[in-house]
């Protein structure tokens, strides 16, 4: 594979063309460099990634506690020991120097933003105050002597982050930018700070060392920079003495989806490309890029000469390795749910992952191999059940699952439903190849109860018989034409024209989804169209989001969707307003009937017609069976949302705790 062989950046020379990006990770404290952060990026680098950037590494006191900080000497002796574990692992690694202007949060800093302009972020809601003409400069200052340190910590390289909308393409852009000095106005004078900062990190760091720009591709904000311009700058920060360009995709603050399961994968690597065609240094493609395969297919259509791979690194940290072993299906793929990582990071709690339940635990050594092999069964074929029947029988458990339905899943399979939601079935393939390679055996169709799982004759039992949904106490809730939302999702019944969704949810609004979907042509025939000019844009949006049906979503609280990750929400929000799904919030549900649901809204009932009414108001644990076997067997275990209901991202990581205290 190309991507397995060397390149050079600068004359820092990489054993393969993977690139580990920086991501926050919040794992430091007060700035400073913890053990946790240095066996997560330890055992990366054990797994054979080229090169590993770390960051962002905050030059100035604007960053927060939990981030690298590199602002001050008394630093560097952690990052030394970050360093040195990286290169004894055999890797390389950068330190990325991150400055976030107006999208720095003063509430947490303690201090207000600083930005070339006083433009509010739509992202943070702060409004940054103006940097003089001095400050301008001092910042500058502070991008060099970061550089100088992290060169002093034994770092390999060095990569200035000018990208997603912080304070090098706050300059860039006519957006942030309205200065009217030698820093702003037109575009030769917007680029005068990245340039001088490329420029004094070259002067501090030397002539011989790698720097690298973070850039983002593509602005993607109305008034913005496209990739013509990005490429532009481009070209100027080769000339100062650039080494290399790792290319994003757009601003924090964009419309368009970056980072979540809903982006195809591979998407944004046509603006590596853009970057590619005008420069002379290697570039580096990133963002949904979670597949070596994929990676191997960008670098062939020379879309790029290395490619970056942050969030599928977390999710495997072995991904390299069994890349080059060609242990294609052993791979554990990042499935872009952000339940575990910048869900987290946005909430100002460490970093962890769905599909990797010890992402983040590093340090407490992995798993062990168990003292006695036992016979364990597992009840529940769902996430929390295959994570811990994978768990315990890597650990060398003899392995059981019984699973009632005629498939592995569980609620993931309904989750894979609605549009941009399929990489959840990524996962359950993983799980599914897993079983396989360490011999669970699997039973499908087998309904348990308390006394084919006593006569089984396990040592352990691990329940995971997950949930049901939840019922609506109101009259006519079980009438006729109402149905769970879960049996529309599995495809087990019909819907009619007008459909009433009762519950604004995450169940709710992506059932809302997959069925305001139903009669748009699909991504082939708009791609058909489109490359033939069959219709102009407009009609080919319409085509692509108006369909058949009338979907309405009641919701009793003030906001649908609360209860779905704040890096997903919006886009969700957003796709609801797009596909026409009309929501009614602050909207009690009294009855539902023939002609469709009652609702009291302001004090005042009013009837919404359906064919269809969906209910989607939660779901109740299935824990009946446990609480009986408990009294019957010495050791039971109870995980996922047969406990409680809960994100998937928790119900992994109990089936996960499970598999390792048997």
């Amino acid at each position: 594979m190309k991507l397995l062989t060397p390149v050079k950046i600068g004359r820092m020379e990489l054993k393969n063309r993977v690139v580990m990006p920086a991501m926050h990770l919040g794992y430091c404290q007060d700035g400073f460099v913890t053990e946790r952060l240095v066996e997560f990026y330890r055992a990366r680098a054990r797994g054979g990634v080229g090169l590993i950037i770390v960051g962002g590494c905050s030059i100035d006191e604007h960053g927060l506690g939990n981030m690298i900080m590199i602002n001050n000497e008394k630093y560097i002796a952690g990052l030394a020991e970050l360093t040195g574990a990286v290169h004894e692992a055999g890797g390389k690694i950068a330190a990325q120097l991150f400055q976030s202007g107006r999208y720095a949060y003063s509430f947490l800093a303690g201090i207000q933003p600083v930005a070339p302009s006083a433009v509010v972020s739509r992202l943070t809601g702060q409004k940054p105050r103006e940097m003089t003409l001095d400050e301008v400069k001092a910042m500058v200052e502070k991008f060099a002597r970061a550089a100088a340190r992290a060169k002093e910590a034994g770092f390999d390289a060095v990569e200035v982050i000018a990208s997603a909308g912080y304070l090098v393409s706050q300059f860039l852009s006519p957006v942030t930018n309205l200065r009217e000095d030698e820093y702003g106005g037109d575009f030769e004078r917007r680029m005068r700070f990245g340039l001088e900062v490329a420029s004094q990190v070259r002067e501090a760091v030397g002539p011989e060392y790698p720097m690298l720009f973070r850039v983002g591709g593509s602005d993607y904000m109305p008034g913005g920079n496209t990739n013509r311009e990005i490429a532009a700058f481009c070209v100027r920060l080769e000339e100062a003495g650039v080494d290399a360009f790792s290319v994003t995709g757009g601003w924090h603050e964009t419309t368009v989806p970056q980072i979540t399961m809903a982006v195809p994968r591979g998407a944004f690597a046509y603006l590596a490309r853009g970057i590619r065609e005008a420069v002379q240094v290697p570039v580096v493609a990133c963002n949904r890029i979670n597949d070596p395969l994929l990676a191997e297919e960008i670098l062939e259509n020379e879309s790029a000469d290395l490619v970056g791979m942050a969030r599928a690194m977390i999710a495997d940290p072995k991904l390299v390795a069994k890349a080059a072993e060609a242990r294609f299906n052993e791979i554990r793929k990042c499935i872009g749910c952000n339940q575990g990582c910048l869900d987290a990071v946005f909430s100002m709690q460490p970093l962890g992952c769905l599909v990797n339940p010890q992402a983040g635990i590093e340090s407490e050594g992995g798993l062990r191999p168990a003292e006695q092999s036992k016979k364990v069964l597992v009840v529940g074929g769902g996430p929390a059940g295959m994570e811990a029947a994978r768990t315990a029988a890597q650990r060398g458990h003899n392995v059981t699952l019984w699973e009632k339905n005629g498939r592995l899943g569980g609620q993931l399979i309904l989750a894979a439903v609605p549009p941009g939601r399929k990489e959840f079935a990524t996962f359950i393939d993983y799980l599914v190849a897993e079983l396989v390679r360490l011999s669970v055996k699997v039973e499908l169709g087998k309904e348990a109860d308390d006394n084919n799982i006593v006569a089984f004759g396990a040592d352990a039992v691990i329940m995971a018989t997950g949930a049901t949904p939840a019922e609506l106490p109101v009259n006519g809730a079980n009438g006729p034409g109402v149905v769970q939302a879960w049996d529309i999702l599995a495809g087990r019944v019909p819907s009619g024209r007008r459909v009433v969704i009762v519950g604004g949810g995450a169940v709710g609004c992506e059932t809302a989804m997959h069925l305001a979907q139903k009669g748009t042509i699909d991504a082939e025939t708009l791609y058909f169209l489109a490359i033939n000019g069959a219709e102009d844009l407009e009609r080919l949006k319409e085509l692509a989001t108006k369909g058949i049906k009338e979907v309405i979503v009641i919701e009793m609280n003030k906001s649908v969707g609360t209860d779905i990750g704040i890096s997903s929400r919006w886009i969700i929000l957003q796709e609801l307003r797009r596909y026409g799904v009309r929501v009614v919030t602050r909207a009690k549900v009294n009855a539902i009937n023939a002609q469709g649901v009652l609702v009291e809204q302001c004090g005042e009932e009013k009837l919404i017609e359906a064919d269809t009414v969906l209910l989607a108001v939660g779901s109740r644990p299935e824990s009946a069976l446990c609480e009986k076997i408990k009294e019957r067997l010495p050791e039971v275990y109870m995980v996922g949302d047969a406990v409680a209901p809960r994100k998937a991202l928790d119900a992994v990581r109990q089936g996960y705790l499970a598999g390792t205290v048997l």
